[in-house]
């Protein structure tokens, strides 16, 4: 599993993930786990964690385990919705998203992602449904 996360986390180059320094710590059967610093690159005008910031961990986790999890290279994972209740507010320090899936059906996977602190509170609750499509071959 050491060997996926240095993949995927290699993959991030040059991408949003790494402008936000999104990195992915921990995989398991069901579940995959990353790390976003909170600073001033990812604040709103009041100095506080943006909530945009949040769902582009969430969407990057959640998305990033359907993918890993289908290993497949026949097949593109794009999410088609997105929810979220920012519940608690962050300054500075890390937030840890985990996504865990809940559905992972032959073209839908529904994950839910939780953004917790250092302290083990929950920041986020975010849904993510991701569609799963076979890659087009002409292009």
């Amino acid at each position: 599993m050491i060997e996926v996360l240095k993949q995927i986390n290699a993959m991030m180059r040059n991408t949003l993930m790494e402008t936000l320094e999104i990195k992915f710590t921990e995989i398991g059967n069901d579940y995959l786990v990353a790390t976003m610093p909170v600073n001033t690159r990812v604040h709103q005008p009041m100095g506080i964690l943006h909530g945009g910031a949040s769902v582009a961990l969430a969407e990057s986790v959640g998305s990033t385990a359907s993918y890993v999890f289908l290993n497949s290279p026949d097949f593109d994972v794009k999410g088609i919705e997105i929810s979220a209740n920012h519940l608690k507010s962050k300054v500075d320090g890390i937030v840890t998203a985990t996504a865990k899936i809940i559905h992972k059906g032959k073209m839908t996977h529904l994950w839910e992602i939780r953004i917790t602190d250092e302290e083990g509170d929950l920041i986020s609750l975010c849904k993510l449904t991701n569609i799963v499509l076979p890659k087009n071959k002409t292009v």
